[in-house]
């Protein structure tokens, strides 16, 4: 467990960060359908989150840069579960919206 600026010690289940914008860049890829810019609380944001088809759907990469030993590694990522999971749902809804309007992007695969 981390220890948090106000001294608790019982992880960070309390997730408080507001998404207040997603910007969805529609790919025409087979498995690359987004590249996604997010921002919290209207003062900080993420760039270069990636909507990804696998063989089970749709899920959202966080930001990575390759190693030298051709691993990727995450530049950012949410540090608790449930925050985890909020991206990743507002992120698909803003994808499916998108895809929904009809701005010519395919949701499986080409």
């Amino acid at each position: 467990m981390s220890t948090l600026p106000d001294g608790r010690t019982d992880g960070f289940e309390e997730c408080f960060v507001r998404i207040t914008e997603i910007n969805v860049t529609p790919r025409y890829e087979d498995k690359l359908k987004a590249f996604v810019n997010i921002t919290f609380d209207e003062v900080f944001v993420i760039r270069g989150l990636k909507v990804i088809l696998g063989n089970r759907g749709l899920f959202v990469c966080m930001p990575s840069r390759k190693l030298e030993d051709g691993t990727h590694k995450d530049i950012a990522h949410p540090i608790c579960n449930e925050f985890r999971s909020r991206i990743e749902e507002q992120v698909l809804q803003a994808y499916d919206r998108l895809v929904s309007a009809g701005n010519g992007v395919e949701l499986h695969g080409a």
